[in-house]
């Protein structure tokens, strides 16, 4: 990650009412837990934003897109492998849908317009993706960006991609939980704090009560 990491451009200064509430959604009555797995740059920023989410059980940062060998984090930060930074987020459907797991992804954990890149974060590693378990999420997260779309949420093209979730990477413990972990790390403050400030004041109604 690059500790001058331009803040987030204009797209993700839109407002809220822009990005509209799935008009499908994966939830389910019965109990039972699912997986999304997500990218949108640096992970330390996406999985800040996603942990203060009620209804997420755990987020883990690692690796998707390439192969178990090349799945650390020098190899990946080199842009020679096949991966993205991405986080596993284990989420209780009862309790929130995938479809807004998506909706805080687009709204608020990252730029969806940039092509290979998140600010000055450069290289396929930070691409916009999204790693779709079966059918229904593959379904759900078209029909999503078809919203936005018509929504004119962004004033440039969507640039996130729809890949079968193949694999999964955890990343080296140090990475997990990072900004939590380290707030004043200059990266962290500059880059992955707005965002959950920004969260926080959109989707309050999201947020897990305080511990």
């Amino acid at each position: 990650m690059n500790p001058t990491c331009d803040l987030p451009g204009a797209a993700l200064a839109i407002e809220r009412d822009r990005f509209p509430d799935p008009a499908f959604d994966l939830t389910q009555a019965t109990p039972g837990e699912q997986l999304a797995v997500l990218a949108g740059g640096c992970f330390w920023c996406v999985e800040a934003v996603f942990r203060q989410l009620d209804g997420v059980l755990e987020v883990t940062s690692g690796y998707s897109g390439g192969d178990a060998a090349s799945a650390h984090y020098d190899a990946v930060c080199s842009g020679r492998t096949d991966h993205a930074e991405a986080v596993a987020i284990r989420f209780d459907p009862q309790r929130i849908g995938y479809g807004r797991l998506l909706k805080v992804f687009f709204a608020v954990a990252h730029d969806p317009t940039q092509i290979d890149r998140q600010g000055n974060d450069r290289g396929r590693q930070y691409r916009s993706a999204i790693f779709w378990a079966d059918d229904a999420q593959r379904e759900t997260a078209a029909a999503y960006i078809r919203q936005l779309d018509e929504a004119k949420a962004f004033d440039a093209p969507i640039a996130t991609r729809l890949v079968p979730l193949e694999s999964f990477h955890q990343a080296e413990a140090y990475h997990q939980n990072y900004a939590a972990l380290h707030p004043s790390q200059p990266y962290i403050a500059a880059v992955a704090a707005p965002k959950v400030t920004k969260l926080r004041q959109r989707f309050g109604d999201l947020l897990r009560a305080p511990r």
